[in-house]
This record gives structure tokens, C-alpha cells and sequence, in this order.
């Protein structure tokens, strides 16, 4: 139980990734708290959670509007007392070539992504500092693309994250902070519907990772995102891991 009665904030938990980090997290002994905007789903999330013995809660949150993120952060200290883990994980998806790609996409993206992501980071580290927090954030190997074609929106406010997460990294190490960023593929219900949009890209985007599969949302994202978090990782600080099947070329 590696992270026993620590509390873990994960955004985007609903589904996909963010749902497979949190059931990771709870078989290593973590307190969860889902959010996202779709209630319903968070409640399935907490649902599969309480079957494997552990505690959760869902709080109703959507990332683009400050408010309602002081509201959950809130929500969570008051159910909890504090927060050990933040898992920045949601994020709207601005994909498109640059002349078609609307401003409006791109502002959600840039809402949902670098901006939600500073301000959670801001938010919660009150409580991180107090415990020796740590933070993840999900980043994108699309800007290491082979092809960046329809993929510079979203490699931007990706990137952007990334740049946060180093400097979030150097500034809060002292205050017993750890801040990481990764680069997951996973078998998440937006890359299935990207491959079943895109079948020609996605079997060539298959090719080239070395291990040929897709990791799985819980046993290879969610497990590692889980140990990463654990005493385990202490001095591991600042960096960005893709966890990809051998993909990304990070040199």
C-alpha cells in the first residue's frame, strides 16, 4: 500500500485515463477525489472504487472556469483535510490544421490545459507543501510527432504544460514538492475514437511505437502515475516520462 490514506485530486477522472489512475491509486491504500463535468460518470468512477474497498467522492468540476475550481479544491480539503496528490488529467483537445482550427477550440484548449493546470497547482499547494505533496501532469508527445500536421494547437497547450510542470519543479522542491509531467498512450475513449476517425493514421501511428500495443488505462498508466507518486520515486522531480511503449524520442 504505497500510498496509504494519501489523498489524490484527479481531474478528468470520469473515464479513460484519469478513471484508470485513479483505481490504480486505490489499490496502493490512496483516498480518491474524481472530478469532472459529467457527474454521472464520476459516480461510476467512485462506484468501482468503494467495490475494491476504498473511499471516494465525486465533485462536479469543470476546469475552464476558475470558480469552479476553488469550489472543488474546497469540496476536497473539507471532505479529506488536505490533499497529498494532484493529477492534472483533463483537458479539451484542439486538433485541426492551423487554418482550421477556430479560435474558440483553441481557447478551450488552452482554458482546459496550461491555464487549468496552473491554477490547480496554485490552489493546491497550500496543502501539497504541508505533507510533501506531489504533482503529475499530463502532457503530449505530440510535439514530437514525425508529423506535426493537424497537431500544433494541440501540441502547444501541451508543451505549455510541460513548461509549467519544470518551473512548478524548481520553484516548490524546497517546500517538499514533487512535479512531474508525462506523455501516456492509452486505450482511452478519445484515442478509440481517434482511431476509428483516422484508421489509416492510427496504423501507421501504431508502427511506430516498438511495443505495438496501446497501454492500458489502469495496469500501465494508472500503475505507474501510482508509483511515481509513492516514496519510491522521492527524488525523481521535474521530469517529463513518456509512458508509450518506447515512442517518443525525448533527446
Amino acid at each position: 500500500m504505497i500510498l496509504n490514506k494519501k489523498v489524490a485530486l484527479i481531474t478528468g477522472a470520469g473515464q479513460g485515463v484519469g478513471q484508470g489512475i485513479a483505481l490504480a491509486m486505490v489499490n496502493e491504500g490512496a483516498r480518491i477525489a474524481v472530478t469532472g463535468r459529467t457527474l454521472g460518470k464520476l459516480e461510476e468512477t467512485c462506484e468501482l472504487i468503494r467495490a475494491r474497498g476504498g473511499e471516494a467522492i465525486a465533485v462536479e468540476c469543470d476546469v475552464k472556469y476558475k470558480p469552479s475550481l476553488e469550489a472543488c479544491v474546497n469540496a476536497v480539503v473539507d471532505e479529506f483535510g488536505t490533499i497529498d496528490i494532484l493529477v492534472n488529467n483533463a483537458q479539451q483537445v484542439p486538433l485541426g490544421k492551423l487554418l482550421d482550427v477556430t479560435e474558440e477550440a483553441f481557447e478551450a484548449g488552452w482554458l482546459s490545459g496550461p491555464l487549468a493546470t496552473l491554477r490547480m497547482m496554485k490552489l493546491c499547494y497550500p496543502h501539497l507543501k504541508e505533507g510533501g505533496g506531489c504533482i503529475v501532469n499530463l502532457g503530449s508527445s505530440a510535439a514530437k510527432r514525425w508529423d506535426g500536421v493537424g497537431y500544433g494547437p494541440y501540441a502547444a497547450v501541451k508543451e505549455a504544460i510541460r513548461a509549467l510542470t519544470r518551473a512548478a519543479a524548481c520553484e516548490w522542491a524546497m517546500d517538499g514538492i514533487r512535479t512531474n509531467v508525462i506523455l501516456p498512450h492509452a486505450t482511452s475513449p478519445g484515442l478509440k475514437g481517434w482511431v476509428k476517425a483516422r484508421p489509416e493514421e492510427a496504423a501507421e501511428f501504431m508502427k511506430t511505437i516498438p511495443m505495438r500495443r496501446i497501454g492500458e488505462c489502469e495496469e500501465d498508466i494508472g500503475q505507474f502515475v501510482a508509483v511515481l507518486c509513492s516514496d519510491a520515486c522521492s527524488y525523481i522531480n521535474g521530469q517529463t516520462i513518456a509512458v508509450d511503449g518506447g515512442q517518443a524520442y525525448l533527446g
